[in-house]
């Protein structure tokens, strides 16, 4: 299906948006997002758009492999990706709409990327146990899926980290680096952001849910995951650095203060930006930019594979990120604080 990738793109944008525009009513009255610890909002908002674009992405590779001349070599691996896709939005949306308890949450997703880590061929790290390495990407897939959740917490925040990641695999895709299904499935991811990025836009009409975060998360790190298979190891690391670096470095300041990281807050290095004077479309703006520019350094270490190349990749994209880190977390002077004085 070489123009699959293609067509793709457009129909999940309007797949998702006209869902958007048909669920948003129901959203209004069932689905409303009152302001917490974690919330950057203010005022309820509707939430649930994700139902949009989780239905998007398998309506699109459901017509793609229909109308396919021939089946698509990894059929079994599709069935168990939509599965996965669908426990975990559902799972989501339970959350919603009334909280579950953290560990069964934590569990339902363990089972949904361990069933979708087991029916991936190919190994990543030929040198240790089989067994050793599937439960490395069990682990790294869930907390993939948890740190994606963790960084919506901005309008347009979930845009601005999956569409150049999203974007950056399909053409990897469409250049042959990626096989036909995880390039389906980047191309629709890619549609279905950009048809919700609208209802999205600061000041959000509507927001993600983690009937939405949680299925991209999912779908994301089984992309990169594929990602490292074919041996693009540090592009997987470099596409997601800035989300990777801040969730992780977030949780582990949290677990070293003593602090009860399964609860919500707002200490995440892009939250602090706002605190500390930055608009949040100078936060989303900035977050994009890197994540383009660590896509273009993911690129490099795909066209020129040398140690020296990658390692230069590398370094330059932690830099890149260690200096918006930074940035973020210094209060912009004449910035008045919440809680201060002017």
């Amino acid at each position: 299906m070489p123009f699959a990738p293609l067509v793709a793109v457009p129909l999940a944008a309007c797949l998702s948006a006209v869902l958007i525009v048909l669920l948003k009513p129901i959203l209004q009255r069932y689905a409303l997002a009152r302001p917490n610890a974690r919330s950057s909002h203010s005022v309820p908002t509707p939430q649930g758009a994700g139902i949009a674009i989780v239905l998007a992405i398998l309506a699109t590779g459901a017509l793609a492999a229909a109308v396919a001349a021939r089946p698509m070599p990894d059929a079994m691996e599709a069935l168990v990706l939509a599965h996965a896709t669908l426990i975990l939005a559902v799972v989501g949306a339970v959350d919603d709409i009334r909280p579950l308890p953290a560990s069964l949450r934590l569990g339902l997703q363990t089972l949904a990327v361990a069933g979708l880590v087991l029916s991936v061929d190919g190994r990543l790290l030929p040198d240790i146990p089989l067994v050793a390495e599937r439960a490395f990407a069990v682990l790294a897939g869930v907390w993939f899926v948890n740190l994606t959740n963790f960084m919506d917490g901005l309008d347009w925040m979930t845009v601005s980290a999956m569409v150049p990641v999203s974007a950056a695999l399909a053409l990897l895709g469409l250049a042959g680096g990626l096989p036909p299904l995880p390039t389906l499935v980047a191309a629709s991811l890619l549609g279905a952001l950009i048809g919700f990025a609208p209802f999205n836009r600061p000041v959000a009409r509507l927001f993600l849910g983690d009937v939405g975060s949680l299925p991209i998360g999912l779908l994301v790190a089984w992309l990169l995951y594929r990602l490292s298979l074919q041996g693009g190891l540090a592009a997987a690391i470099l596409l997601p650095l800035y989300s990777l670096a801040d969730a992780t470095l977030t949780l582990l300041r949290r677990a070293a203060g003593g602090e009860p990281v399964w609860k919500a807050h707002r200490s995440h290095y892009y939250q602090r930006a706002t605190t500390n004077g930055f608009s949040v479309m100078e936060v989303v703006g900035r977050i994009f930019i890197v994540n383009i520019a660590l896509a273009v350094l993911a690129g490099a270490t795909l066209l020129w594979p040398s140690t020296l190349v990658t390692v230069a990749a590398l370094a330059a994209g932690i830099v890149l990120v260690v200096a918006t880190l930074r940035r973020f977390s210094t209060v912009r002077a004449g910035t008045v604080q919440r809680g201060t004085a002017p």
